[in-house]
């Protein structure tokens, strides 16, 4: 049985989705001042190892966890729950743009926009 990572494409396909993912969310007026001064190369590659790993493609992840992570931005920056939103909904846009069907996309919704990760991601 495949993982997740290798139906989407492995290395490469995720590599491509991540780039165009952030270009949609530096466009997205509800969401784009949370990257205002992030290294946004740095960041990529996080969000790269994270999904590589979240979707089955490697063993382990060294970065840090959504809560850890992201417990500044809910703090200081006003991080909510429609903020969240917004992310999943650039990512199902992206994955359509990219010809992803529509029972992968939500393969991926259900790993990346679980509830427990909203959760994790809005300190709650």
């Amino acid at each position: 049985m495949s993982t997740l990572y290798e139906k989407l494409g492995g290395k490469a396909a995720v590599e491509i989705a991540v780039d165009k993912f952030y270009q949609r969310v530096l466009q997205d007026d509800r969401i784009k001042h949370f990257f205002v001064n992030v290294d946004m190369h740095k960041q990529r590659e996080h969000q790269k190892a994270f999904l590589t790993y979240a979707f089955g493609g490697a063993p382990h992840y060294d970065g840090k966890m959504m809560r850890e992570a992201h417990k500044h931005l809910v703090e200081g920056r006003g991080l909510r729950g429609e903020h969240f939103d917004a992310v999943a909904e650039n990512l199902v846009a992206t994955l359509k743009e990219l010809g992803i069907s529509d029972e992968l996309i939500a393969e991926v919704a259900a790993v990346a926009a679980a509830p427990e990760h909203k959760r994790d991601v809005l300190n709650q």
